[in-house]
């Protein structure tokens, strides 16, 4: 491409073929020596990887860095302005939990979270945990966060420092800010006090990575000493565990991408085996919160797709005694419940867009918060303790900043907490948000969330950055952000692509994007680019798509089926090399993700559904637009191999000059950089790349 100016020569890595039959299919690899001997080990230790890996790496490294050479002082006017709009010395609105209300908040200048509490009614702040002194010498750091004990004497926190989310635990004294002698390592990152706050509960992650065992660990004592409490025998599930409001049980849970289970400890005898509620059924969810002297259910058990709550008996849990409380409504599909002394609360999706409900346990009133933009966000934060009328919640619209609330759940009453500042000035009136629906090749019409300037011209000169995701269930909410402002005040049109694979629409829009139907994701994204052509808000080779993780599996199938529809690609950590690696079940993901996309190792039919999409198995002789890819050294989740071997591979098939860049952060993993402004400058950067292929950097 023309914008792309005297760049050097582009790594060519060597070919080492190797090759793989399954169901009577063999394929060759010609890049399969990228993934390191030493893999597993090197999430605990970066440095060991091996010398022609990193080699290699840091040559494409250098590459991406002369061929954005020219756009590194956008760079840093993008840097400046994304910082511009946050708010540096922010601070949350304490939650009153028993004496105290907690908290967090950022310094002037601070890359992490500074964790306080003040007295219940407000007063000076104690400084539980300051996430820049924390991090002081690490080139990657990232809390996992902290949990209070009931006497509000101790707190657990846990942290990674490098990237590769192996969670260590320390438990601090929180009168003298002295964390404990005790280290648990090789968390999830979580744990769960018991009430007498002298012991706690985590799981622990085993060398493929997956969190197989809850562990009690008394406080004082050694890890190794550690008591087995449940070991999940079937690598597909991942185990866990979480704490109940009023302290009365411990939850261990067991789950896959859709089926779950749970067993109850009574806090009354920690030492008590697990108790199952209801035994694993492929397909059948269930989630529960503690209403006092009952749970309340939430699953989709008796084809209830949608969802419905149950209710049960505190004393008597168990799947028979399940009575039906707010029943199955198609369409009306139910995401997440919380209970209170006199309110049941819910969180529920209608027409694309949520809702929060809350029934009078009383009287099984019901009534709704709703909003009337035509797409918007609500977060429900609810409540730290049991007995209140008053809850927590978040609203916000691609125009509108964030706004916190505190809602009187019996008086309707809505209080104003809180409104996103943005220091360097936003009018929401200079913005127009609007919802779209895109129709597919079967019909069905998919969701486009838009954002631009009122004074964009909407002839089809405009540029579009369309971002998509599309799996797992996972709705991308149509929210405020205010990185994205630094694109619609340079022309563009922001668009977020609700395909299937989400629960945008009902539970029923995320089977239809998964296994046999995954194929919908990309036609419904392809479908969105083709519409907003259509509809003049930009033109073919006018769009930057982008995604990251499965949103990369969907950039990389995209732009193998429609590689002209789109003038640049952006795909952060991308899981692009996907028949790999679902066929390998030594890797930290695999098994769980058979439920998701297929087990090609077991099914031939299955193998087939994702070999049709693989990214990294169907590049080939198009003329690709530029990409940019973005990796970590230490991501657990989408192996830095993965985006490496597919950039070699276009690179050798492509049939146009554009180039093909990769970016691997050498002290990150999947998430990226730890720190809030570190973060902003890889925004920068893929904003940089979006903006130079469009003519506009």
């Amino acid at each position: 491409m023309s914008v792309f100016k005297s760049l050097p020569p582009a790594p060519r890595p060597q070919k080492r073929p190797v090759s793989d039959t399954r169901h009577g299919i063999t394929r060759t690899d010609d890049y399969a020596w990228m993934r390191a001997a030493e893999w597993q080990e090197m999430f605990h230790d970066p440095s060991i990887l091996e010398p022609e890996i990193r080699a290699h790496l840091e040559a494409e490294n250098a590459y991406m860095k002369a061929a954005m050479a020219d756009t590194e002082a956008l760079q840093k006017t993008l840097f400046s302005e994304m910082r511009g709009r946050i708010k540096e010395d922010d601070s949350s609105v304490p939650v009153k939990d028993g004496p105290y209300a907690y908290g967090s908040l950022y310094v002037t200048g601070g890359e992490h979270p500074h964790f306080f509490r003040t007295p219940r009614e407000g007063g000076e702040k104690q400084i539980l945990l300051d996430g820049d002194r924390e991090a002081e010498g690490k080139a990657y750091f990232r809390i996992g966060g902290i949990d209070t004990s009931a006497d509000h004497a101790r707190g657990i926190w846990s942290f990674d420092d490098k990237g590769s989310e192996f969670f260590t635990v320390r438990i601090r004294d929180l009168s003298t800010g002295q964390d404990l002698d005790d280290l648990v390592e090789n968390t999830d990152g979580g744990g769960v006090f018991a009430p007498d706050g002298k012991s706690f509960f985590y799981a622990m992650q085993d060398e493929n990575h997956r969190p197989s065992k809850i562990f009690h660990h008394v406080i004082g004592t050694p890890q190794s000493e550690d008591r087995l409490v449940y070991e999940e025998p079937d690598p597909a599930y991942f185990a866990g565990v979480g704490g109940s409001m009023l302290d009365d049980v411990i939850y261990v849970h067991s789950s896959n991408h859709q089926t779950s289970e749970i067993r109850l400890i009574p806090t009354s005898n920690l030492t008590a085996e697990p108790s199952l509620v209801a035994a694993r059924e492929p397909g059948i969810e269930y989630s529960m919160t503690e209403g006092g002297d009952v749970f309340f259910i939430l699953t989709n058990a008796d084809g209830a797709k949608d969802f419905k709550i149950m209710v049960t008996p505190f004393d008597k849990p168990g799947k028979d005694n399940w009575q039906e409380l707010v029943p199955h409504e198609p369409g009306r599909l139910i995401l997440s419940h919380s209970a209170y002394a006199r309110h049941l609360v819910w969180l529920e999706r209608r027409d694309s867009l949520p809702r929060i409900v809350i029934r009078d346990r009383q009287t099984g009133a019901e009534h709704a918060i709703a909003f009337k933009e035509e797409a918007y966000s609500l977060g429900l934060q609810g409540a730290a303790e049991y007995d209140t009328d008053v809850i927590r919640f978040t609203y916000s619209s691609m125009t509108t900043p964030q706004q916190l609330f505190d809602y009187n759940m019996a008086t309707r009453e809505r209080v104003l907490l809180k409104t996103q500042e943005v220091p360097s000035g936003h009018d929401p009136a200079d913005y127009v948000t609007r919802r779209v629906f895109a129709p597919a090749a079967d019909g069905a019409l998919v969701p486009v969330s838009l954002l631009y300037r009122k004074d964009t011209p909407l002839d089809g000169s405009a540029p579009c950055l369309l971002y998509g995701y599309g799996a797992y269930g996972i709705t991308i909410p149509a929210s405020f952000n205010t990185n994205a402002l630094s694109l619609v005040d340079r022309g563009f049109v922001y668009a977020i692509a609700h395909i299937r694979g989400g629960k945008d629409k009902g539970y029923q829009w995320y089977e239809d994007g998964k296994m046999k139907q995954k194929m919908n994701s990309f036609t419904d994204f392809i479908a969105a680019a083709d519409h907003l052509i259509a509809e003049k808000f930009t033109a073919k080779g006018r769009i930057v798509a982008e995604g990251g993780s499965a949103g990369g599996l969907l950039m990389g199938a995209v732009v193998n089926m429609a590689p002209e529809t789109f003038g640049g690609i952006i795909a952060a950590v991308p899981f692009v090399d996907a028949l790999n690696t679902i066929l390998d079940d030594t890797l930290p993901l695999t098994p769980p993700e058979w439920t998701e996309w297929g087990n090609p190792i077991a099914s031939a039919e299955e193998y087939g559904w994702i070999a049709a999409y693989s990214p990294y198995d169907n590049v080939g002789p198009h003329p690709y637009p530029p990409i940019l890819a973005l990796a970590g050294l230490t991501d657990p989740r989408v192996t830095y191999w993965e985006p490496a071997k597919w950039v070699a591979r276009l690179r050798e098939h492509s049939t146009s000059s554009a180039p093909i860049l990769l970016r691997t952060n050498m002290d990150a993993g999947h998430g990226g950089a730890s720190g809030r402004f570190q973060r902003l400058e890889e925004t920068a950067l893929e904003y940089a790349f979006a903006l130079k292929v469009m003519g506009k950097a």
